[in-house]
């Protein structure tokens, strides 16, 4: 073979890459566009499914519901707490039954050594503290309720 042939069969072989390169390309470019075409037609599906104003009318009422929801439950505790918070009402009644009592037993009290008086004085604050401990171990057992519920609803979201 001579050289022209060489050269030509060199020529024919690059141009037969180039066109081979050029369908590759061409095919790639179709499956591109077969496959931004199925994306156009989920998403319109999925926009005909959403309806985004309606949608977003629901978010907004939602939204109101929750602020009633958490206005009502502030109203609640308040009024719970109000309801539960005798405690300041029987220290009240307490202190007025031992003005009374006091008032009866004037002088018998006066008459007692000063050792009782001081007892009795003493008394008070012991109670005092004992209340403040009582009330510190039952807002823990409270937290402590409110974390397994929390953990409970956390269980069932998850499930």
């Amino acid at each position: 073979m001579s050289r022209k042939a060489v050269n030509r069969l060199y020529e024919n072989k690059a141009q037969l890459n180039s066109i081979s390169m050029h369908l590759g390309e061409s095919v790639a470019i179709a499956r591109t566009v077969g496959h931004l075409s199925k994306s156009a037609e989920v998403m319109k599906l999925v926009n005909n499914l959403m309806k985004a104003p309606q949608m977003a009318a629901t978010m907004q009422e939602f939204s109101k519901e929750m602020t009633k929801a958490g206005v009502i439950e502030e109203i609640v505790n308040d009024a719970v707490d109000t309801a539960l918070d005798s405690e300041d009402i029987e220290e009240e009644t307490e202190e007025e039954v031992n003005k009374v009592l006091s008032e009866i037993a004037g002088e018998t009290a006066a008459q007692l050594p000063e050792a009782v008086r001081k007892e009795r004085a003493r008394v008070p604050t012991q109670r005092e503290t004992t209340s403040h401990q009582e009330e510190a171990i039952a807002e823990g057992a409270d937290d402590e309720e409110e974390l397994e519920e929390i953990r409970a609803r956390l269980a069932r979201v998850r499930s």
